[in-house]
């Protein structure tokens, strides 16, 4: 049985210990659309919507559900040993880099550039940092992925490294987004 909080301090901790996870679960479950899931990630990580990537497994390859520009550059199979997102579904785990340039992976995707030739110059910029996590479904089998990545032209303009906090929070949306229609084939 839980302990009740002896003061208003305690209470107020407490619920502010709650908030994070609330909020985001309640954000992100309001969005209906993947259009509008990645725009509130975007917001809630503080990137740019180009630099969030669903990818959604079908037949065995992970497939761009957003950004845009990616959804016919092609697939990627999950036994891909080169791609993040392939080990990220394969594994079943999560990933944070903060120094993603020094990480051997492919860089076919980061080639792609917004087909808007008036989006941020910075969208041309290559990945400095990244988190990746698996969407899984309530029996544990992969959905997708979902990645962000702060992109830059080095590292020390990439902004703040990602925190252990920023992948559960993450974890977190990945739950919610295992629940959306947009996860499922």
């Amino acid at each position: 049985m839980a302990k009740r909080p002896d003061s208003s301090q305690d209470v107020s901790a407490a619920a502010a210990a709650l908030a994070p996870d609330n909020s985001v679960e309640f954000v992100l479950g309001q969005a209906d659309t993947a259009e509008k899931f990645c725009t509130a990630l975007a917001k809630l990580f503080g990137v740019r919507a180009g630099e969030v990537a669903l990818l959604r497994l079908e037949k065995g390859l992970l497939k761009f559900v957003l950004p845009e520009q990616l959804k016919t550059a092609g697939s990627i199979p999950v036994s891909s040993s080169s791609s993040i997102a392939a080990q990220t579904a394969a594994s079943k785990k999560t990933h944070l880099f903060n120094a993603f340039t020094k990480v051997k992976h492919a860089r076919v995707f980061e080639t792609v550039r917004p087909a808007n030739p008036t989006e941020d110059q910075s969208e041309q910029a290559s990945i400095q940092k990244l988190m990746s996590v698996p969407v899984l479904s309530h029996d544990r089998k992969v959905l997708g992925v979902i990645q962000i990545s702060r992109k830059a032209f080095d590292a020390s303009s990439a902004g703040p490294d990602f925190t252990a906090e920023d992948l559960q929070q993450l974890e977190l949306a990945a739950k919610v987004a295992a629940n959306k229609p947009f996860m499922k084939q």
